[in-house]
């Protein structure tokens, strides 16, 4: 299950609130019992990679084997 931050504006606690993704928007009291909270975002990354490309290979025959050299 999905777990979203909060912040009370009443007085500063951040907080986590686990819930389905439909109830994503719906306001949460903090848990001082304060309902002045605004929903925070997420700096969360999911899946993805941060390599770089594979480099193509230098022949005309659109890619090699073992790194281009092998295969004639």
């Amino acid at each position: 299950m999905p777990r979203y931050d909060f912040r009370c504006r009443s007085c500063g606690d951040t907080f986590e609130v686990n819930r389905p993704m439909a109830q994503s928007s719906d306001p949460a009291s903090c848990p001082a019992g304060h309902e002045d909270t605004v929903k925070l975002l997420s700096t969360v990354a999911v899946g993805g990679s941060t390599a770089a490309p594979a480099p193509q290979s230098g022949g005309g025959g659109g890619g090699g084997c073992c790194g281009g050299g092998c295969c004639g």
